[in-house]
């Protein structure tokens, strides 16, 4: 689960127009909502149902709840983000078909940005949340980076405060102008890529 430092801190911005394994319909409206305690209740369920489905095979190596639903008092778009390492996330008959097994879908394949690979959960039974699985290999520092990134939100109050605005105004602005959560992102980038800089000047990496 660990990463170079050097790996950590270099940026792999990669522009692929072509990773959509599933269609996408019309951006849906990004819905951003107070922070759900039951939301590591929901992460808790899906992580025993992938680690049951996964280990017998070989293939897991490590599973962690990111993004913002694991940060306690984080606004955040009702969707769990969890980010699976596997042996290896290019043989994906090692693992799809397992994960399609248990109601999951692979719809974003990455080659050149650390093999990612991300699943959605397909069709979620009344009270089950959406769920983002993305998946990459061992000692990876995008996994890595999540992690830091979770944990800072989680130990420092005004950082989460401002990740929590600049995420509202880019949820605002990309609802008016029916942007894609990519163009989401992408509004949050330059304070994510700020907040990136003090953890790692924190860390006495830079």
């Amino acid at each position: 689960m660990y990463a170079e430092t050097a790996d950590i801190v270099t940026f792999n911005d990669v522009t692929d127009p072509d990773l959509w394994v599933r269609p996408t319909g019309n951006p849906a409206p990004i819905e951003i909502v107070d922070h759900d305690p039951a939301w590591a209740d929901h992460f808790s369920e899906v992580a025993h149902r992938i680690r049951r489905a996964l280990s017998p095979i070989g293939t897991f190596v490590g599973l962690e709840h990111v993004g913002s639903t694991s940060v306690p008092g984080l606004r955040a778009k009702p969707i769990i983000d969890m980010a699976l390492v596997v042996t290896d996330p290019r043989d994906e008959a090692g693992y799809v078909p397992v994960l399609n097994s248990i109601g999951f879908g692979l719809t974003v394949r990455e080659p050149a940005w650390y093999e990612h690979r991300m699943l959605k959960r397909l069709d979620p039974d009344p009270g089950q949340l959406d769920c983002h699985l993305h998946v990459f290999g061992p000692r990876c520092a995008e996994v890595a980076r999540m992690r830091l990134f979770r944990d800072h939100l989680r130990r420092h109050g005004d950082d989460r405060e401002r990740y929590q605005a600049v995420k509202s105004a880019a949820a605002e602005q990309s609802n008016a102008l029916g942007e894609t959560g990519m163009d989401y992102n992408a509004r949050k980038q330059a304070v994510v890529r700020e907040i990136y800089r003090r953890i790692f000047e924190a860390e006495g990496w830079e």
